[in-house]
């Protein structure tokens, strides 16, 4: 559905207000006239060297400036590196060295999966992906894009740095410092101050200043670490620190994570280097804006601003930072930001696979892990968990194991054998504010996406359904893959097709007005919530008006049931005003299947043993397909970090009418479901589920009760009745 300027102009108003609007309205026409140019001028690293940021009395001479840092610089983590390795480790078998070897070689690890060869040191303005170059000489406000630009930021967030440190701690091979400092002095040749694409975000500024810090305190004992080079990176961190100070009104219009992370690049220059003349303007700065920022991106009920899993585990790290930093120098944040970030902590645990460590890949994922300091999986989330709980209580969400190094490094590893260990399952989540429900059992647990958005939307994903079974994501979010590509990875796994619910007509439950921007926001309601007192029945049912923006409005409501522990039904109700086309998809991971088209029936051979997925509807005249790795378009792929992607399966299930009824079955073998009568006729519907050794009867209600399900009766091995509805 197209959308008019006027139509934009209104939405952009009614949910961002007239003060974003006419900001970023000036922003625009700043940098088309040139004045962002005039304001933030290029200039050469010999016309600013460190001498002209230091404050009076700082001598600027490598020698005596190295000196005058070791006694009044500001306090780092640690003073010398943790030992992370055993007695008589290999060092070749360590994950950081291995991909600090590949880097010295010359293969570079994208967004912790994929691999380019693109040499050492590599082209700093090169899309690997297209291979087109970003135009170095001009002003960081004048770039252009080369496929996705992410794609070029990458290697410029120096990343490397942190294993490089890793690697050095484990090997004491002074290769690692060296590359370290030889990668440091080609960058600075070619990205002169605010010139081209690594000048163009505060964010990625400010993750390079701070893995430059991290750095220049893990390799300060290194002979490759002169006085001269300190000399030279300490100029280029007040670079960044100035190219962020001027900009950062850009980041807060944004209300997303770039604002927190350019405060954190501020703090952390404030704090760390001191003797910089304006080094208390921008610790201020970067307290303020962390303080007032982190206040309105985290709800009360703990969600993230961004909708997003792994932006909220940016978030984390972040603030993670930030706080440990001003702990080790006296300069505590307040107790709100402590207590936001708490909140946040537990909001990510609750939405943690015990078994696995990942968490559903909901929302937008742009393969951000700013804190890179485990070994272990890009989507385990238990070192930035096990850290932050750390920090707050000052005790272990998990036992000692590979998720502990942040913690290490955060804290000195002494602290992990004295943090007594709270091993508690997380429980249920219920949090309306970000928009996630959950349902756990004992084996198996699922996340439900039902959002009454009051900031930006990142998926049209109302009514998904995300489904663990020991630790086997078996209905899976489909990712991102990239922001900006060819048809069809122009950001299409943002939208509604690919995700577990139901699309109406073939559109998504929102309009899109560009690439990072939803209109019409669907607003989400959760109905009914129960549970039997036995704990073996549970029941949550929501709906969500995004398709009663269309000429012919229609409705979804689903309900999502447990039976026992490991058995789910999924029952979605659509209603309009005439015929529509409805689809009900579910995105599975790549294992080998049995397909039964007949039943509806695929049974997943997963590490954990067989797995069922089965749906069907009361109409019975459904087209059903199953697809895997479709070669035209975005079905039937997931991706689990940025710019990679890999096959999954695509089951759909399409109807036709004013009013249509589907259930989908998950449960291991011989679970099996079946329906009979259908919603026009006197009887009521009713669905018949047999599971091992017990059978459930589930009676659905008149549409327009209370709840979608009247009755849920359990017989044999467990007897049971759960009344929802009148």
């Amino acid at each position: 559905m197209a959308v008019t300027k006027v139509a934009l102009v209104c939405q952009l108003w009614r949910y961002f207000g007239p003060a974003w609007l006419a900001y970023r309205l000036g922003y625009a026409a700043r940098t088309r006239t040139g004045l962002l140019r005039r304001q933030l001028p290029a200039y050469a690293w010999s016309a600013r060297p460190l001498r002209s940021w230091l404050r009076q009395g700082v001598p600027a001479e490598p020698e005596a400036y190295a000196a005058w840092r070791q006694e009044h610089g500001g306090r780092f983590f640690f003073q010398t590196p943790p030992t992370l390795t055993t007695k008589g480790e290999n060092p070749d078998r360590i994950a950081a060295c291995v991909e600090a070897e590949d880097a010295l070689a010359g293969r570079w690890r994208y967004f912790s999966r994929a691999v380019y060869a693109v040499g050492f040191p590599p082209d700093w303005h090169r899309n690997p992906m297209t291979g087109q170059r970003l135009p170095a000489e001009r002003h960081w406000s004048q770039t252009g894009e080369a496929g996705d630009i992410k794609l070029v930021w990458e290697l410029s967030r120096f990343s490397i740095a942190y294993t490089l440190v890793r690697a050095y701690a484990a090997s004491r091979d002074e290769r690692y410092p060296a590359a370290f400092w030889a990668l440091v002095e080609d960058w600075a040749r070619h990205n002169p101050p605010q010139r081209g694409p690594n000048w163009q975000c505060g964010q990625e500024a400010a993750f390079r200043l701070m893995a430059w810090c991290f750095g220049l305190h893990g390799f300060a004992d290194s002979p490759h670490t002169t006085p001269e080079r300190i000399v030279s990176l300490a100029a280029m961190i007040a670079a960044h620190a100035d190219r962020i100070a001027g900009n950062i009104a850009y980041a807060r219009s944004q209300k997303n994570n770039h604002a927190i992370s350019e405060a954190v690049g501020l703090w952390t220059v404030g704090l760390l280097f001191p003797e910089f003349a304006r080094a208390d303007r921008w610790r201020n700065q970067g307290r303020r804006v962390l303080v007032e920022e982190t206040r309105r991106q985290v709800y009360a009920d703990g969600a993230y601003v961004q909708h997003s899993a792994n932006y909220h585990r940016l978030f984390l790290h972040d603030l993670l930072w930030a706080l440990r930093l001003g702990e080790v120098n006296g300069a505590r944040l307040p107790d709100e930001v402590y207590e936001r970030f708490s909140r946040a902590t537990d909001f990510l645990y609750r939405l943690l696979d015990p078994v696995s460590g990942q968490v559903p890949n909901y929302g937008a994922n742009d393969g951000a892990l700013i804190l890179p300091l485990a070994d272990g999986d890009y989507a385990d989330f238990r070192p930035t968990l096990q850290a932050a709980h750390v920090l707050i209580h000052r005790t272990r969400l998990f036992p000692l194991g590979p998720w502990d190094e942040l913690t290490c490094w955060l804290f000195g590893p002494g602290v992990l054998p004295d943090a007594p260990c709270e091993p508690a399952l997380p429980g249920d989540l219920t949090a309306p504010e970000g928009g996630c429900y959950s349902l756990r059992g004992r084996q198996s647990w699922a996340l439900i996406r039902c959002a009454h958005y009051r900031d930006r939307p990142a998926h049209a994903d109302q009514l998904h359904v995300d489904l663990w079974w020991r630790g086997v994501n078996i209905a899976c979010d489909a990712g991102t893959y990239l922001y900006s590509g060819a048809p069809p990875w122009n950001n299409s796994l943002a939208g509604t097709a690919v995700h577990n619910t139901v699309t109406v007509d073939g559109l998504d439950q929102m309009t899109l007005a560009g690439r990072f921007l939803w209109l019409d926001w669907s607003r989400g309601n959760v109905r009914h919530v129960t549970c039997s007192e036995d704990g073996f029945l549970a029941y949550w049912e929501g709906e969500h008006n995004g398709y009663a923006r269309l000429p012919d409005p229609a409705t979804h409501r689903r309900a999502v049931i447990r039976l026992g522990d490991e058995t789910w039904l999924v029952l979605d109700l659509l209603r309009g005003q005439r015929a529509h086309a409805c689809r009900l998809h579910w995105l599975l991971p790549d294992l080998p299947y049995a397909w039964d088209a007949d039943a509806g029936s695929l049974v997943l051979e997963t590490p954990a043993g067989p797995y069922r997925a089965q749906v069907g509807s009361f109409q019975g005249k459904g087209a059903l397909s199953l697809v895997r790795a479709d070669a035209t378009s975005a079905r039937g792929w997931r991706s689990p970090t940025y710019a990679h992607r890999e096959a999954a399966l695509s089951l759909a299930l399409v109807e036709q009418g004013d009013t249509c009824l589907f259930w989908t079955l998950f449960g291991p073998p011989p679970s099996s479901a079946s329906s009979f009568s259908h919603p026009h006729e006197e009887r009521e519907p009713t669905l018949t589920v047999h599971g091992q050794g017990w059978q459930a009867q589930v009676t659905l209600s008149h549409p327009a009760a209370a709840a979608l399900v009247r009755t849920i009766r359990l017989s044999g091995a467990y007897e049971n009745v759960l009344e929802l509805s009148e």
